[in-house]
């Protein structure tokens, strides 16, 4: 019996050792990815027609989606916020507590998880099949730097959207909110937007606008990583699919944190 224990407590060790090995590992791989794109970036040639195609593709894949889920999103918080409001006859102050929320929060870390799931995951899958139909090697061959063609355009392309689409979903949630709003009360929506910006402050706008781009910007490491190094085989794009959700989806979870407490040391 005891040397069935020894055995089980030396495999547990040994595996937290590979855990560990694999975790430093893929750390330092990324981090050497991450520093060679900045490192590309700022040499030409600088691929304008590329970028802008994958602007435009990452934003319109994104926008059905964050549209419905933002006017969902107002249409619940304020729903569920209200009743809690009208207990102590506050509730002249629900349009701005929920504009609160989700400015500062809901808003921007909502749109960052579907826009890891859905564009993230396409991005992390295009780069994969690319790499095992050997797409990549056939662009060095041609001399054409794959690393800036592929890769920096689609981090610059995901750095910039997520912001803009924060900034879209966050109107659309508010609209969803007005018409919660009237399904018991009758405000204007002049009146509306008054007692949302009258409480809503450029510390509330500033810090939450400014962490969307580090969530764009790693969301978009993240999947480029994981597709640009896959493995051979076609199962390899179902698993840069899900790692470029999986670990983009943690990485905003933490830089949110760190968001969260930088923003309360700050104010």
């Amino acid at each position: 019996m005891s040397s069935a224990v020894s055995i089980w407590i030396k495999r547990r060790i040994a595996n937290t050792g590979d855990f560990f090995r694999n975790f430093l590992l893929e750390t330092s791989q990324l981090t050497y990815f991450c520093m060679r794109f900045f490192k590309e970036v700022v040499k030409p040639p600088y691929e304008f027609k590329e970028f802008a195609k994958q602007s435009k593709m990452v934003g319109n894949k994104s926008l059905l989606l964050i549209a419905s889920t933002a006017m969902i999103l107002g249409l619940v918080l304020t729903i569920q916020t209200r009743p809690a409001l009208v207990q102590f006859g506050a509730q002249s102050w629900l349009p701005a507590m929920v504009a609160i929320s989700i400015v500062r929060e809901i808003g921007p870390a909502v749109t960052a998880l579907i826009y890891a799931g859905k564009a993230g995951s396409g991005i992390g899958a295009e780069l994969a099949s690319m790499k095992i139909t050997e797409q990549i090697d056939a662009m060095e061959v041609s001399g054409i730097n794959p690393f800036k063609y592929v890769v920096v355009t689609r981090i610059l392309s995901s750095t910039l959207m997520l912001p803009i689409l924060v900034v879209f979903a966050d109107t659309v949630a508010l609209c969803g909110s007005y018409f919660a709003v009237n399904l018991k009360d009758n405000i204007s929506l002049r009146l509306f937007f008054f007692q949302v910006f009258n409480q809503l402050q450029f510390s509330d706008i500033f810090p939450a606008f400014i962490k969307t781009f580090f969530f764009g910007f790693t969301i978009g490491l993240v999947s480029c990583y994981v597709g640009y190094n896959a493995g051979k085989g076609t199962e390899s794009v179902g698993k840069a699919a899900n790692s470029a959700v999986v670990f983009g989806s943690f990485l905003v979870f933490i830089i949110d944190l760190i968001a969260v407490q930088v923003t309360s040391l700050l104010t």
